[in-house]
């Protein structure tokens, strides 16, 4: 059977993702240019896992690099691909803007390129809730608007969208973009609050409550972000479809956009007193002014998802940050004291 090739195999979410494609049975071919945007500890504990596992192989690569993605490409000839890479974090775009062009455009482009040279069943990517942007019209759906985004790392994944569109109509390429709503859970990012927080509150340290605390996130737990991934990878947009297909951009163009959230927006507030319950400590915090490029609230409409898959997202946030903790203790995580 051909390998499902997942790009960013060593970061949080793309750990995950492959892990329970090798727990059914399927290869992998991983590739990542393990950059080191945070703690590379973590990324290597997470590959060190991979490794140890019947169906792993793995190139590092930077994506940027189209005629070295197309070489491995034309090597492995991927059934489908599940593209996770991605220079990540909205205030970092801030004061790095090209390491976001770099990955994020040029990276996707080379995907794109590969797909069109060696057509595979699905592309499935991840894009964003940060699409969203201004939206101030809550949950969040499919078929707003995404004209006004606050950042620049935004702005890359609505770029992302709006090339697989073109690629999917130029060139058939079945694909479905996936817009996260802040993934929390073990083996997670450290440069997102949750992790943060969990690192300070732990050592005393205050943590920072921007917009004074007054905001809500759609919190969406990594296993079921996972679950959303495989479902979705097996069930690629047909080249047409009814114009109420779930999803469907275009009834003539084969690409789909979903949220993945928890349709469950959680107050800071309440978020820091759960965590505050499952370390069984008490924060210490400090309430900020809103920072540029952040939005208030997040909320995900995903009727579309629960159409196309019959699933969608429901753990709450103790049960999740209950979780997290457990494995933040524990002796898999490579950055604790």
């Amino acid at each position: 059977m051909q390998p499902i090739l997942v790009t960013g195999a060593a970061g949080f979410i793309g750990h995950a993702v492959s892990r329970a494609l090798l727990a059914q049975g399927r290869a992998v071919f991983g590739v990542d240019n393990l950059t080191p945007y945070y703690d590379p500890r973590l990324k290597a504990a997470r590959l060190a896992d991979l490794r140890g596992r019947a169906g792993f192989s793995f190139r590092q690569i930077d994506l940027a690099d189209g005629p070295a993605t197309l070489a491995a490409f034309a090597e492995v000839l991927p059934q489908a691909v599940v593209h996770l890479a991605a220079q990540a974090g909205v205030r970092h775009s801030l004061d790095h803007p090209r390491a976001y062009t770099s990955a994020n455009v040029e990276g996707f482009l080379s995907i794109l390129e590969a797909c069109r040279a060696h057509p595979v069943a699905h592309l499935v990517y991840a894009s964003s809730s940060s699409v969203y942007g201004a939206n101030t019209k809550v949950p969040f759906s499919e078929k707003d608007p995404v004209e006004r985004p606050v950042s620049l790392y935004a702005a890359t994944k609505r770029a992302n969208e709006l090339m697989a569109q073109t690629y999917s109509h130029l060139f058939r390429i079945p694909a479905s973009g996936l817009r996260f709503f802040t993934v929390y859970g073990p083996w997670g990012r450290p440069d997102m609050a949750y992790f943060k927080f969990t690192d300070a509150i732990t050592a005393g340290r205050e943590i920072d409550l921007y917009n004074h605390g007054k905001m809500w996130r759609d919190f969406t737990y990594i296993d079921e972000v996972v679950e959303a991934i495989l479902r979705l990878v097996g069930t690629p947009p047909a080249d047409q479809a009814p114009a109420e297909a779930p999803g469907r951009v275009d009834p003539a163009v084969p690409h789909c956009l979903f949220n993945i959230g928890n349709h469950t927006p959680v107050a800071l507030e309440r978020f820091v007193a759960v965590l505050e319950t499952a370390l069984g400590q008490t924060a210490r915090t400090r309430l900020l002014p809103m920072q540029p490029g952040d939005v208030e609230r997040t909320y995900a409409d995903v009727a579309a998802l629960h159409r196309a898959v019959g699933f969608a997202p429901r753990t709450p946030i103790e049960e999740g940050l209950a979780r997290f903790v457990a494995w933040y203790r524990s002796a898999e995580n490579p950055l604790r004291g």
